[in-house]
């Protein structure tokens, strides 16, 4: 299994910065893709960023060109850089780990979440 600590969420004025982290410890070998989803008052929660094994990174679209996802894997550690934040980026933002696992119908991706960390832009 997988753990996922966050932290780095705040309150911050629109147009500013956030840098969100999340550590991740246990099975982490077998993690296909880490990614940021958010979750704001009556909404779905919905992808942000998305980072692979592989490096390779999407993000909705939305966020494109203001947010940042990276890694560091001496740190087994995901980022999210957060810039020009709007008052729209209100929400709380959970770290994501997918793993895979095997089902009747063969693999599939299975979730693991942080306890997510608020985010609050001021205008």
């Amino acid at each position: 299994q997988v753990q996922l600590v966050e932290s780095g969420g705040g309150l911050v004025q629109g147009g500013g910065s956030l840098r969100l982290s999340c550590a991740a410890s246990g099975s982490i070998f077998s993690i296909n893709a880490m990614g940021w989803y958010r979750q704001a008052p009556g909404k779905q929660r919905e992808l942000v960023a998305a980072i692979t094994s592989g490096s390779s990174t999407n993000y909705a679209d939305s966020v494109q060109g203001r947010f940042t996802i990276s890694r560091d894997n001496a740190k087994n550690t995901v980022y999210l850089q957060m810039n020009s934040l709007k008052p729209e980026d209100t929400a709380v933002y959970y770290c994501n780990a997918q793993v895979p696992k095997e089902g009747a119908e063969g693999f599939y991706e299975y979730d693991y979440w942080g306890q997510g960390t608020q985010v609050t832009v001021s205008s």
